[in-house]
Order: C-alpha cells, then sequence, then structure tokens
C-alpha cells in the first residue's frame, strides 16, 4: 500500500490518508508545543504602500488548491463547488458552473481554460466565452493547474503520471509514468513549460525534463537524495514548480535540497540543504526560498551562498515567493496562513509593506500580474496588489 502525505493545506501541514497515521511533528501548527506557536506579526515602518487594485470572490478551495491563470489582462480563477470565472482588469467577463466538483486548476493560454476534478476529468472552456470545448480523463485526480500552450495541454495525475492532450479536441498524445516509492508526498505541484520541454518535480526529489513531442525524458537531475533510517525520515519530495531563468532551472525539496541545473544539459550547478514543500523564485542574482519553518532565504544564484535570512515569520505557513518587475520591481512578496501578504525588500529581506486578505491562508502561489500581483485564498478571495 502506498501512503500520501498531504502537504496542500497552510494550516494543517501533514494528514496522512489511505490508512496511514498522522504524524504532528510535521505540522507547524499542532497542539502542544509552544516553540511551535506562529510568530507573532513585528511592527515596522511602511516605506511603501501596498493595496488592493480590485478584489473578487470565486468560492471556497475546500481541501484543494486552485492556482489562478494570468494570460495578459485576463484572470482566470476556479473554485472547489465547480465555478469557473475570468476576469479583465477586475471586470467579471463570464462566470460559468461546471456541473461537478473540481479539484485542480487553472490552466490557460487566452484561447483555452482548463481545469481538473477529483475523479480524473479534464474539462476544456473556451476562453472568450466561457463555453464547454471538451472533456477528458486521466487515471487519477487532478490537483495541479495544467499547463496549456502550444496546441498541448499537459495534465498531471495525483498517481504521478503525465498525460499530453491535444488543445483543439482533448485527444490524448502521449504519456509520462514513472514509479513511486511507499511514501510520498501528495501535492498540488503542477507542471512548467519551456519551449519543448516540460518540468516537474517528483517523489524521490527528482527533477525530470519532459519532452512535449512524444513525453519522453529529456534529462532527469537531483535535487536531494534520502536521507535517515526511517521511511518517513527519508521522504524527499518536490512539492512546488520548479523555476525557470535563463538557461538556469531551480528546484527545492521538502526535507531535501534547493538545486539549480543547467536547462539543456540537466548537469547540476550548486545546491544547498534547506527543506520547502511551498517553492523558491529568482531573479538574475538571488534564488528565494521559503522553508518549511517560515525562514524566507536568498541564496547567490552563481553559488548557492547564503545571502540573507528573514526570520521573523515562523511558523506562519508561507507561501511561495514571488518576485516581480514593475512598481514593485526591488521586492519580494509572500503570503501566510491568515491570507497576510508581506513585501519585503530584495536586497536585504527586510519588511516595506503588508497587506490583509479575508483572513483565509494562500495556499495558491502567488501570481505576477501587471504593475504588481495576484493572490487567491482558501475563502476564494481574489486580490490583485499593486502600490502607488
Amino acid at each position: 500500500m502506498k501512503c500520501f502525505i498531504r502537504v496542500g493545506s497552510l494550516v494543517a501541514l501533514a494528514t496522512v490518508l489511505s490508512g496511514c497515521s498522522t504524524f504532528d511533528k510535521l505540522n507547524p501548527f499542532a497542539s502542544g508545543d509552544p516553540k511551535l506557536k506562529p510568530a507573532e506579526l513585528v511592527s515596522f515602518t511602511p516605506t511603501v504602500e501596498l493595496r488592493s487594485a480590485w478584489q473578487a470572490n470565486i468560492g471556497g478551495s475546500g481541501e484543494y488548491v486552485f492556482t489562478p491563470a494570468v494570460v495578459g489582462n485576463s484572470i482566470y480563477a476556479a473554485a472547489h463547488d465547480g465555478s469557473l470565472a475570468r476576469f479583465d482588469d477586475g471586470r467579471q467577463v463570464w462566470r460559468v458552473g461546471a456541473g461537478q466538483a473540481l479539484s485542480g486548476g487553472v490552466g490557460s493560454d487566452g484561447k483555452l481554460v482548463v481545469v481538473g476534478t477529483p475523479k480524473g476529468e479534464v474539462l476544456a472552456f473556451d476562453a472568450a466565452t466561457g463555453n464547454p470545448s471538451w472533456k477528458s480523463r486521466v487515471s487519477s485526480e487532478v490537483l495541479a493547474a495544467p499547463a496549456v500552450g502550444d496546441g498541448l495541454v499537459a495534465v498531471r495525475s495525483g498517481d504521478s503520471r503525465i498525460f499530453g492532450f491535444d488543445s483543439s479536441d482533448g485527444k490524448r498524445r502521449w504519456v509520462y509514468q514513472r514509479s513511486t516509492p511507499a511514501l510520498s508526498l501528495r501535492s498540488h505541484a503542477g507542471l512548467v513549460l519551456a519551449g519543448n520541454a516540460l518540468l516537474a518535480g517528483f517523489s524521490g526529489a527528482k527533477l525530470v525534463a519532459v519532452s512535449t513531442l512524444n513525453g519522453a525524458a529529456l534529462w532527469e537531475g537531483a535535487v536531494a537524495l534520502p536521507k535517515g533510517s526511517t521511511e518517513l525520515e527519508r521522504v524527499v519530495d518536490i512539492t512546488s514548480l520548479p523555476v525557470i531563468e535563463g538557461r538556469e532551472v531551480c528546484a527545492v525539496a521538502y526535507q531535501g535540497r534547493v538545486a539549480c541545473f543547467d536547462m539543456n544539459s540537466g548537469n547540476q550547478l550548486w545546491a544547498r540543504d534547506i527543506s520547502s514543500s511551498t517553492g523558491l523564485d529568482m531573479d538574475a542574482k538571488s534564488v528565494y526560498v521559503s522553508d518549511d519553518k517560515g525562514v524566507l532565504q536568498a541564496f547567490d544564484r552563481n553559488n548557492g551562498s547564503s545571502l540573507w535570512k528573514q526570520d521573523k515569520l515562523l511558523k506562519r505557513g508561507l507561501s511561495r515567493p514571488l518576485v516581480f518587475g514593475g512598481p514593485l520591481g526591488s521586492y519580494l512578496a509572500v503570503a501566510d496562513y491568515q491570507g497576510i501578504v508581506h513585501l519585503l525588500r530584495r536586497a536585504d529581506g527586510s519588511f516595506a509593506a503588508r497587506f490583509a486578505g479575508d483572513g483565509s491562508a494562500v495556499s495558491a502561489d502567488p501570481q505576477r500580474v501587471k504593475d504588481g500581483l495576484l493572490v487567491q485564498t482558501r475563502n476564494g478571495g481574489i486580490y490583485a496588489l499593486t502600490s502607488n
């Protein structure tokens, strides 16, 4: 029997399914140890205003994670009850019901909008009208947002398979699959399209580049190696998206390391020990990681040396960090389990601004939008944030 540890929730980090036990030590909010209490927010003098350019609500995510898709000025968002909507600069263009519960989404290329269900169905809709386009199926539940582009819809199923579908009619082109260990993390990590390759992280801390043409593996890199004497201690899974910048791709593993690779060959450039279940981002100089203790760390992109640490957000269930350009170009954003978005200076990690959402966690990865960023909370709040 294979067991899966759920890590999608920022409030309960470790729930074990399929007859396994619950491991409280993996839950940063478990009761009984005062040292695990989330850090109180520190006071600081804001140096920039972080405000809502617009906001909306799509509906709650339930036990799942719904990452909105951003294509130009359009935002596509979904909820567990089957709601799916398009917003252009904050104005709702359409809203439809999928007719069934959803568990993964959203992927879009501006022409097609794709979501997935707990039953393994893949549902595609016309991006202009919201009308259904086609329906297909994968081998198990869909927890991640599909990747859509260049005539391909790539969908990752919960059993570590990747399915390639033709975006015009939903016909299956290929399937990529690999074996999984007896114990692995159940996550919503999806896929990254990069030219003729799909980048995906897997259990065992393997980063794989898969051909979009036929589903064959182009290269495979080890982000980390299992350590420890028990199965639980040896869980080293990639549960977040890899990030590509230029000719480099970087990924981070739970109970493992952050590592960067040459995009073309898969050769590892450097690696540093750190554990993260939510992910990283990078710019021309640095790689930023939210670790599992709630410490935000910056590493030199050239050699992995440590640049700074921000430890004032301990145990606050941090999201993936996000760097962006525009008016907030010198800053880094990260959200927490209370739906608070923290803006930090990229140079040293000091606090610059703060924004409070609807009080529910931001489990989905923050997304870049024009002049700022976008977050979706577990209660379904959608906030486009910018500054003056």
